[in-house]
């Protein structure tokens, strides 16, 4: 590692995402996913929730390698069969201890491209379904949850192929992390307040307008999204049904709400790769008829596209429509991340099935059947793609018909 001065930024990284991320507070359960090549940080995380108060702190170690080969040689039925005991055990965390979640991604993000679509797509199915109670409550934001990024060779490779080693290619992509999380900044939690502020004055903009759908236009896209009526534009925070803020996704440069599922027409084609359980997918085009996806294809992982879309309940509709504008720093930076959590964050993108039940008002308080009742689509998965671009635009279309320039050349216009 010849990144100057990393030993100290990576503490200041894991200090951030435990104080600002998911903010532990005295007597918090944490629950870490990371993979067992980023074990510095882990222990860094460890130690900083602890120091915050944390009651337990509890890891959970993959390896992409091990990962592949189960895959490869595990049978289905092997592959889909979830024991109960771990579904037990993620129910508890839950429901009795509230705990806090921490994702850290790093993997390949073509890990599994020489997989059976089909074999990713039923564990995934059986995943979804197997752990919908944690799914729920993170959905609700009944917990604190945040997602963010280590760099992992194999990534790194992905996005910087043409540095000479791996330890460049790592360096550049840990270079990313820390500027896109602002980590580089002398107080990198009053940096993220600044940040937030801004994603919520755009955010409380739309929320006043409310807008009664959304046209996009664009090379290759025609598309109009209704909005369901007491929508919620939301930003960069996030409060847990205890009333503590967090940030759901670092980096994060959106603001978001849910479409109305029942209203979906026209066509849209995406800008990004999409890594989606370890598959490459690239050249997404999607068309829409009365609510529903009637129609989609990609130009590279057209078969996993096809099996997220019509082998998951609900993923015929879309449960989020996002905002981020073309000059943001992940767009302008340049490069492609082949991660959602950075390349959604370039770019416009949408999302293929559940929507958030924060995005309208009362939403946390209703059923799967009154959530769909308003608009707002249930399913088992959430999966984003990215369609925004510099030749983007998109207009707000009033409930008496006046249209309002939301974006303009990929940028804001509002």
């Amino acid at each position: 590692m010849v990144l100057p001065n990393f030993e100290q930024h990576l503490q200041k990284y894991a200090k951030l995402l435990v104080a600002k991320g998911i903010n532990v507070q005295p007597g918090d359960w944490v629950k870490m996913t990371i993979t067992v090549d980023q074990a510095p940080l882990a222990r860094l995380i460890v130690k900083e929730a602890y120091a915050l108060g944390a009651e337990n702190v509890i890891v959970v170690w993959s390896d992409d390698e091990i990962t592949k080969q189960h895959y490869l040689n595990q049978p289905e039925e092997v592959l889909t069969n979830i024991p109960d005991y771990k579904i037990a055990e993620s129910e508890d965390h839950v429901l009795n201890h509230k705990v806090s979640r921490l994702s850290i991604l790093s993997s390949d993000p073509g890990l599994l491209n020489d997989v059976d679509p089909g074999k990713v797509a039923a564990y995934q199915n059986k995943a979804s379904k197997a752990y919908r109670v944690q799914r729920i409550a993170t959905q609700n934001d009944d917990i604190k949850w945040t997602v963010a990024a280590a760099a992992g060779a194999g990534w790194a490779a992905q996005v910087f192929p043409d540095l000479a080693t791996s330890e460049e290619q790592v360096d550049a992509l840990w270079d990313q992390i820390f500027k896109t999380c602002r980590v580089y900044a002398d107080d990198p939690v009053a940096a993220w307040d600044e940040h937030k502020a801004t994603l919520d004055e755009k955010a409380a903009k739309l929320n006043e307008i409310q807008f009664d759908a959304l046209h996009y236009t664009a090379p290759g896209t025609d598309l109009t999204l209704g909005l369901p009526k007491n929508h919620i534009w939301a930003s960069a925070g996030s409060t847990s049904r205890k009333g503590e803020e967090f940030i759901a996704n670092m980096p994060t440069e959106e603001v978001f709400t849910a479409p109305d599922t029942h209203r979906m027409d026209g066509v849209v084609r995406s800008t990004k790769p999409l890594s989606y359980a370890g598959t490459l997918i690239e050249g997404i085009e999607v068309h829409f008829k009365d609510g529903k996806i009637v129609d989609i294809s990609a130009e590279k992982g057209d078969e996993a596209i096809k099996k997220l879309v019509h082998d998951n309940e609900g993923a015929t509709g879309l449960g989020e429509v996002a905002l981020v504008p073309d000059p943001s720093p992940i767009s302008q930076s340049g490069i492609t991340f082949f991660n959602t959590l950075f390349d959604e964050n370039a770019s416009n993108h949408l999302a293929i099935g559940a929507a958030y039940p924060t995005t309208i008002q009362g939403g946390t308080e209703m059923s799967q059947e009154e959530l769909l009742k308003h608009g707002m689509n249930t399913s088992d998965v959430h999966v984003d793609f990215m369609i925004g671009s510099a030749e983007m635009n998109v207009d707000g279309i009033k409930e008496d018909g006046t249209i309002v320039p939301i974006f303009r050349n990929g940028d804001w216009a509002i």
